[in-house]
């Protein structure tokens, strides 16, 4: 027994993820507004400690972005809130590599620290997965519209002799009756 055959195509963990995609979204603008509220400099080092994370005025304001546009991928849903999801998750598992390569350095500019990296790198994962959800498998099923978008036209039948043909398209491996 396979788990895409128990549950129906349209199940109520699509919206789960969809709705994790907004949920991150707005942790990360809390995170940004809370950075931005003592005034901190732009671009310094060391920055101040928000909530475990060590933030300074350059990455507040790109957590006020990055969550706005995962909260609004969220919001539109569908297509777009999947392709938001993997954008935003990639980005973040980028940024905490080049965290990484900065860490205790003149480059730090959002003032990056070992949670930091951490976060980027399980925040992006999630992320990532919330985006992948029921799009990307070997074995979706034929009513997903991911499947139908990637099989939509009709195949194209090769050509060649006929032997070739039966060769490269030998039919059902599994045919009725058998």
């Amino acid at each position: 027994m396979k788990l895409q055959d128990e549950l129906p195509v349209d199940h109520k963990l699509a919206t789960v993820y969809r709705i994790g995609g907004g949920l991150g979204g707005v942790f990360l603008l809390v995170f940004g507004i809370l950075g931005l509220l003592d005034h901190p400099s732009f671009l310094d080092t060391q920055g101040k400690e928000v909530i475990g994370l060590s933030s300074n005025g350059t990455l507040s304001v790109l957590s006020v972005v990055a969550g706005v546009i995962l909260i609004v991928g969220a919001v539109i849903g569908g297509n777009v809130a999947s392709n938001v999801n993997m954008i935003m998750g990639v980005l973040f598992v980028l940024a905490g590599f080049v965290g990484l390569m900065v860490l205790d350095s003149s480059a730090n500019r959002l003032a990056f620290r070992i949670p930091n990296v951490i976060f980027s790198f399980v925040f992006g994962l999630v992320v990532v997965t919330f985006g992948m959800y029921g799009r990307v498998s070997s074995h979706l099923p034929h009513d997903n519209p991911y499947w139908k978008k990637r099989h939509g036209g009709p195949e194209a039948l090769p050509n060649g002799p006929q032997t070739l043909v039966k060769v490269l398209r030998p039919g059902d491996p599994r045919p009725t009756g058998h």
